[in-house]
């Protein structure tokens, strides 16, 4: 069979297809039947088949045809990046109503570039490059910013083998020439393309990079020569590199977790309201309590075991070289490794918020004081030392693993604080309320800080900076506190709460209260 023999239906369902997707506005089913000349019901059967596949849709209020979502959604899924889209959109209108000419948005897709997005003009005539539509990644300004950024292995693996055809009379079609230009395009920040790939349109390019150094696209102008001369194109390219440096700041590596990071939900009992991992390196035990119906359990990696049950509520838990440090709501006990109860003096009473450990095995606390709190090393007497004052209460804090800094987290304001001995308090990072109340925290050993979101079914993971770089969706809805343990002390321990939550909640997700893991 020749190459389009029986392809017949299939070339009208396409000529369909692009006559409806060619109009912005929608096209109606008269305008349609002229446009392709196709028999009633044919044209009926293609349009209904269509539909059906969710490739186009109708709009019953102008009676026209449009694309449809499923078709969209297929072109997102097979080129869009969603967050570079979103981060670059306020850019490539800025662009757009500085220059008055069109912007785009560009990505590698082998050895061509493809638009993703573009801002129209503000001239009738004007640069309409198609969105989607491949060009030759050496003789386009985008192809041209985006080969500078990367490493020569890349690069030259993207341009052995490719043939330099000319376009126009301007083409660079030596390839000595063309490295030359990359390493110009490279010191300089921006790419030119004077009428390399189309005769009387010029083109201004700055790569987009993010905070990982990776290459994830490219800004640019273009529009007539005339408009765009070699003089304006120079000012210009300053603020292309400024516009994608802006842009690249804004994206972060995709933080999904791998196969080897998934979630899962350790076997054991569940809690009413799960709190204080803390995981024994020397036992290699991760010990957790039930803050509500008072009890302290352990998981040894293989199963979990009943450590001790006591009779009051549980509001703070420590390591200590003889056992559990447990505050509790009526006075403080040591539990020993074999689950038998000490009792100590109680310290700080009802003040108590938070406790936490300084790597050399001194014991800090939080306590109220007026409307906020004291962060301090907590003496025999029950008084907090060398620490610092705040306005709000801390539901949480930890020292990094150096003991040169404290992270508190203050969930009335959302706000992540950074404290360092003889310095001020600072605020690291934020979350808005709407994503839920801050939980537990916890730091890892890249300098990442950790925190769950009560009532918000996730986790998040801030970088040193306090920029947002991962959120992981969880089954629970109020995941309450974390940890790492483990040999290498990358998993990450998660518990969780399920009081409160009403019965049609607690169907959705039956393992509230239960103990998690995963593997970062």
């Amino acid at each position: 069979m020749k190459a389009g023999e029986g392809t017949a239906a299939l070339e009208k369902a396409l000529d369909v297809l692009q006559a409806i997707g060619a109009t912005a506005t929608g096209i109606s089913q008269a305008e349609l039947a002229e446009q392709v000349p196709l028999p009633r019901t044919t044209l009926y059967r293609i349009i209904a088949t269509l539909v059906e596949r969710g490739m186009i849709r109708r709009d019953p209020t102008r009676k026209v045809y449009r694309l449809g979502f499923n078709y969209l959604e297929m072109v997102r899924n097979a080129y869009l990046e969603p967050d570079l889209v979103a981060a670059a959109s306020a850019e490539l209108r800025a662009l757009r109503d500085l220059t008055g000419e069109t912007s785009y948005l560009a990505v590698l897709d082998g050895n061509q570039v493809l638009s993703l997005e573009r801002c129209d003009g503000a001239h009738t005539q004007r640069s309409s490059a198609s969105l989607g539509q491949g060009k030759p990644v050496y003789c386009t300004g985008q192809g041209k910013a985006i080969l500078s950024a990367l490493s020569p292995t890349a690069r030259d693996e993207i341009l052995k083998g490719l043939v330099l055809a000319p376009l126009t009379p301007l083409t660079i079609t030596d390839r000595r020439r063309l490295l030359a230009e990359l390493q110009i395009t490279q010191a300089r920040g921006y790419a030119l393309d004077d009428e390399e790939i189309r005769l009387g349109i010029r083109c201004v390019a700055a790569p987009i990079i993010d905070k990982q150094g990776l290459v994830r696209g490219a800004l640019s102008v273009a529009g007539p020569a005339y408009r765009l001369t070699l003089e304006r194109l120079t000012l210009l390219g300053p603020e292309l590199a400024d516009a994608a440096r802006r842009v690249g700041e804004q994206l972060r590596p995709d933080t999904t977790p791998r196969a080897t990071g998934e979630l899962s939900v350790l076997p054991g009992p569940w809690a009413f309201h799960g709190a204080f991992p803390r995981w024994h390196a020397g036992q290699r035990v991760l010990y957790w309590a039930d803050t509500l119906a008072p009890a302290i359990h352990c998981w040894d990696g293989q199963s979990s075991r009943l450590l001790t049950r006591l009779d009051l509520p549980i509001r703070g838990m420590e390591l200590h070289p003889d056992g559990l440090l447990v505050a509790q709501a009526g006075g403080w006990s040591l539990i020993d490794w074999d689950g038998k109860e000490h009792p100590r003096q109680d310290l700080l009473g009802s003040r108590l918020l938070a406790l936490a450990m300084h790597p050399s095995g001194t014991l800090w606390a939080c306590a109220k004081s007026g409307n906020g709190c004291l962060i301090g090393e907590l003496s025999a007497e029950g008084e907090l030392r060398h620490g610092w004052s705040l306005p709000e209460p801390v539901s949480a804090f930890r020292w990094d693993a150096k003991g040169k800094a404290v992270y508190a987290l203050a969930p009335e304001a959302g706000d992540i604080l950074l404290m360092q001995p003889g310095s001020s308090v600072r605020r690291l990072a934020s979350l808005p309320r709407g994503g839920g109340s801050l939980g537990g925290l916890a730091l890892d050993g890249k300098g990442g800080v950790w925190t769950t979101q009560l009532d918000g079914w996730s986790l998040a993971r801030f970088d040193a900076e306090g920029n947002l770089d991962q959120m992981i969706g969880l089954p629970v809805p109020s995941p309450t506190d974390l940890c790492f343990g483990g040999e290498a002390g990358t998993i990450l321990f998660i518990t969780s709460a399920r009081h409160a939550l009403q019965l049609e909640t607690l169907a959705s997700a039956p393992n509230s209260g239960c103990l998690m893991q995963m593997q970062t």
